[in-house]
């Protein structure tokens, strides 16, 4: 499939998170500006900061340094509660997500570049971080939160539980990109997860034991990153946990059939696998209900 065939659906991405987003980020600025403008002016600016580490660090372009920027004022805002700290808010598993994607995809790039999947030197684009943060981003927000809330069994878990889904996303985005840079240096002969047949390394839904141990073990740094930061304790590292390690599964699943045959881009896939990573873990939470463990 030409790499420019699908570009809708990375648009559409875009289209659904940004506005969605940004209208989010608008009101809570506002909210808290009346409330506390020392709080609104800390969060824009370090989210704004870290926009600008991933530009200058050739992580990410512009634009997507500008997205990311935006996809973390709203997950800090939607985190935030009084007494108002920026390190008990979602900030601290983004950063965890950010410093994880950099070094996986820094390692071994010579390697990478021989087999033609480096990413550009320019960095990501924003249709990838939007791809990657914009579901955390749009389950964190107020809307999600409050539609939650009204589900009867959520309050009884603890309200951190309310960012579970969220934050099993970020742990499927962290787990997805290190396992794909890393399987390639970390394993030579990975294989389908359909057939288990050897493919090469870089095809879609190919995956190793290395690069899905690193997988596992990056979404087990953001659970425990993000379940600090969100005081949710034991249950919400767990479910997180739990709910990114399916997202990596499930983006390898895809991968290797509707991406294979030219049905979704790579953006779309990221997208659909944080997504599912929310979904497992709300699932996750009715069974722990069921089973009375709360």
């Amino acid at each position: 499939m030409a790499q420019t065939e699908f570009d809708w659906q990375s648009k559409a991405i875009l289209l659904i998170v940004v506005p969605t987003v940004a209208v989010d980020v608008l009101l809570q600025s506002h909210w808290w500006i009346v409330e506390s403008p020392t709080i609104a002016v800390s969060t824009l600016g370090l989210s704004a900061l870290l926009g600008l580490v991933a530009w200058r660090s050739r992580s990410a372009t512009p634009l997507a340094a500008a997205t990311g920027a935006l996809l973390t004022a709203s997950l800090m805002f939607s985190t935030g509660s009084f007494p108002y700290r920026p390190w008990q808010t979602a900030l601290i598993p983004v950063l965890a997500v950010l410093v994880l994607a950099s070094i996986s995809t820094r390692l071994g790039r010579r390697r990478k570049e021989q087999l033609g999947t480096a990413e550009p030197r320019k960095g990501r684009v924003a249709a990838q971080v939007a791809a990657n943060l914009g579901a955390a981003a749009l389950l964190a927000n107020d809307f999600a939160q409050n539609w939650l809330t009204a589900r009867r069994w959520l309050p009884h878990l603890g309200s951190a539980l309310i960012f579970a889904p969220a934050l099993a996303a970020l742990c499927e985005a962290a787990a997805d990109t290190v396992s794909s840079e890393l399987g390639q240096v970390l394993s030579t002969r990975p294989r389908m997860i359909t057939t288990m047949r050897v493919a090469d390394a870089g095809t879609d839904g190919a995956i190793s034991i290395g690069g899905t141990l690193a997988g596992v073990l990056a979404a087990g740094v953001v659970a425990p990153a993000g379940a600090w930061a969100l005081r949710g304790g034991l249950i919400l590292l767990a479910v997180s946990w739990l709910g990114g390690i399916f997202g990596l599964l499930f983006d390898s699943l895809l991968g290797a059939t509707v991406e294979r045959r030219g049905w979704l881009n790579n953006d779309a896939v990221n997208f659909l696998s944080t997504l599912s990573a929310a979904e497992f873990a709300l699932l996750l939470i009715a069974i722990l209900l069921r089973l009375g463990l709360n």
